[in-house]
């Protein structure tokens, strides 16, 4: 079973829950099949720059930061937060739509907590093939409901 939750911790924007949890379950299921536990949660820059400061020792701010949780290997346990205020700032920079960015860092999260790593440029390659691949899946159906 693939359990999400999504959480809104942003005090000026909200995130569609139902559509994050389309986005999740639908790379899960691609990407892993098997049960999973997963939390998303929406924060502000000012709550990015303290947890990746505090988890990571980077005080800057940065789009995304994954936890894999759980020590249960046929369970695939993690948190995603996911920075607001980077992703606007990132869809002005892209000249794309908000929730495309948005998208992009969901998918980009579960891709982390499924294996993937972006430290070397295959890996960013590979990594930026798969989410390119994921949003062809919503965008042009108008499935990106967030």
């Amino acid at each position: 079973m693939i359990v999400i939750h999504v959480f809104n911790t942003h005090s000026k924007y909200r995130i569609r829950r139902s559509g994050t949890i389309r986005i999740v379950r639908h790379v899960l299921k691609c990407e892993y099949n098997s049960d999973a536990n997963v939390n998303v949660v929406f924060i502000d820059k000012k709550r990015m720059i303290g947890m990746n400061g505090t988890y990571l020792n980077h005080w800057y701010s940065t789009d995304v930061i994954c936890f894999p949780l759980g020590e249960n290997p046929d369970i695939l346990e993690g948190e995603i937060y996911i920075n607001v205020d980077q992703a606007r700032q990132q869809a002005r920079l892209f000249n794309i739509i908000f929730k495309e960015e948005c998208a992009r860092l969901i998918i980009h999260g579960i891709l982390h907590l499924v294996g993937y790593r972006d430290k070397t440029k295959k890996g960013k390659e590979r990594m930026t093939k798969k989410e390119d691949d994921y949003l062809k899946y919503f965008l042009p159906k108008r499935n990106l409901v967030l």
